[in-house]
């Protein structure tokens, strides 16, 4: 009984670390620094900050990938991070396309009256 609680105590000891440093949605492209920093594995404030000036000086990213253009950021923390790494509002996105649905055929001619 002994041996299966300290397996159970290691196995939680070892997990838990895991989740509590699992990276959190954050839109890179509305985001400060200190959110992005919180919310992403592996990316402290200084990385965080670059995020933030890289975004100011050449424009909201288009892919996470292009995070790599950010000194410091390599291929693995996008990895480790893409499932987080949100590009636009969730919210605005489903807006802009219930907005484009419902706008009229504009090549249409309106009947005469």
């Amino acid at each position: 009984m002994y041996r299966k609680l300290v397996t159970i105590a290691l196995a939680l000891s070892l997990t838990l670390p895991g989740l509590l440093l699992a990276a959190t949605p954050v839109n890179i492209n509305q985001a400060d620094a200190t959110t992005i920093a919180k919310s992403l594995d592996g990316i402290g404030q200084s990385r965080a900050d670059a995020i933030v000036a890289w975004r100011v000086a050449h424009g909201p990213f288009k892919k996470a990938d292009d995070l790599r253009r950010v000194k410091g950021i390599g291929k693995a923390t996008i990895e480790r991070n893409r499932s987080a790494i949100l590009l636009a509002d969730a919210a605005a996105s489903k807006a802009a396309k219930r907005g484009a649905a419902a706008r009229p055929d504009r090549d249409k001619a309106l009947p005469e009256e």
